[in-house]
């Protein structure tokens, strides 16, 4: 598949997705057709080299399927994308950690809960693990998850990640939420559970810009940070949310008659009018901001550079930012967005509370960003815990 053959297959899935909307939130996870169709498509190996049987596809592709696919739903455009990018994670690996998970398959389908947790003890052969972890997206389609856990060490404990089969961990159902439902994004827990070492990755691989797997195979979106790249990934299911959230204002305000009027259409106010213009505006200065950090992590990345992290603060603002005015754009055209709009098949509702949901990602906390990226601009030296 090429980019415009992703992006065409996506379109075509717009339709279906709205339609099963409704339908994945009662199930709190993707309707089975939904994950069938991606399986036709052969979606789950994008990022896969093609020298492996894969697509070869990077972060513009990506970026462009996560915010179309939101256009019928975002809570699935959200748990698609990442079960495809999080190959990408495993690509990144040393040969024998891709060698024991992907075991010869062509993709697998992993959830991943960044979020450190747990302890994992250095035993002979591996590590023994224990833990609880939140937002496992997409797991109840996954065969494998990975978590990242503390190893105890000499002077502090460290990170490090671990590669599980989903038979070997439980699925905790916690996720009861008012939006982003589909997602399915259960806790993972593990008591005392054997993790053999081919099966972790050092946070250094995993985040880093030199990892085993791009020397291996040699693709440049091998090397891309990942931060960035996950920041500006999720942000592409906001913007392509509120674009679809506009749109749906855009279609009642042509047909709408104004309550207790005499017949007044809302297509002739010239408040309305405005509102939905400001609401353009916003929602295309959101796209415009996203579209633009893409771009340019893509065009030094792709020239063999790199971005220091220091320098990466414009990257995680940008992310952020399309998320904050995504949210406005769908705020502003809901004021003229009439009750009819809050029914539960209507989608603009809909779009409304996962985008709530979606901005409580810890990668979209305005006040963390904001504060992250003003003391880097001041000259600070950026923490290394600070996610950039």
């Amino acid at each position: 598949m090429t980019h415009d053959d992703v992006v065409a297959w996506a379109e075509s899935m717009v339709p279906r997705l709205a339609e099963r909307a409704a339908q994945a939130e009662q199930l709190r996870q993707l309707p089975p057709e939904t994950i069938a169709d991606c399986d036709a498509a052969g979606i789950w190996t994008l990022v896969i080299p093609r020298a492996l049987g894969g697509h070869g596809l990077g972060l513009r592709t990506l970026c462009e399927l996560a915010r179309t696919l939101a256009h019928g739903c975002v809570s699935t455009a959200w748990t698609t994308s990442f079960l495809v990018l999080h190959n990408w994670f495993v690509l990144r690996a040393e040969p024998a950690v891709q060698e024991a998970v992907f075991g010869g398959s062509p993709f697998i389908r992993m959830a991943t809960p960044l979020a450190p947790s747990g302890e994992a003890v250095p035993v002979d052969g591996g590590y023994r693990l224990s833990g609880q972890w939140q937002w496992a997206t997409g797991i109840m389609h996954s065969d494998w998850v990975s978590v990242m856990a503390f190893v105890p060490g000499p002077e502090r404990p460290t990170p490090r990640l671990f590669l599980l089969p989903v038979a070997d961990v439980e699925i905790v159902d916690v996720w009861h939420t008012s939006g982003m439902r589909a997602t399915g994004s259960h806790d993972v827990a593990a008591t005392d559970l054997f993790v053999p070492h081919a099966r972790s990755m050092s946070v250094d691989q995993l985040r880093g810009e030199d990892p085993p797997g791009f020397h291996l195979h040699g693709d440049a979106f091998l090397r891309y940070p990942m931060t960035p790249v996950l920041c500006l990934y999720a942000a592409g299911s906001a913007v392509g949310g509120a674009e679809a959230a506009v749109e749906a204002v855009r279609q009642l305000m042509g047909g709408r008659i104004m309550a207790h009027t005499a017949a007044d259409r809302q297509a002739d106010q010239a408040t309305s009018q405005a509102r939905l213009g400001e609401a353009l505006a916003t929602v295309r200065a959101s796209r415009a901001v996203w579209s633009a950090a893409i771009d340019e992590l893509c065009r030094v990345y792709d020239a063999g550079g790199t971005i220091p992290r220091a320098e990466r603060g414009g990257l995680r603002l940008a992310a952020a930012h399309a998320v904050k005015l995504a949210r406005e754009a769908v705020e502003i055209a809901g004021v003229g967005a009439g009750a009819n709009s809050y029914f539960e098949p209507a989608a603009f509702q809909r779009i409304e509370r996962d985008l709530a949901m979606l901005k409580g990602h810890v990668v979209f906390d305005w006040d963390r960003v904001t504060q992250l990226v003003g003391r880097l601009e001041l000259g600070f030296d950026p923490a290394p815990s600070d996610m950039l």
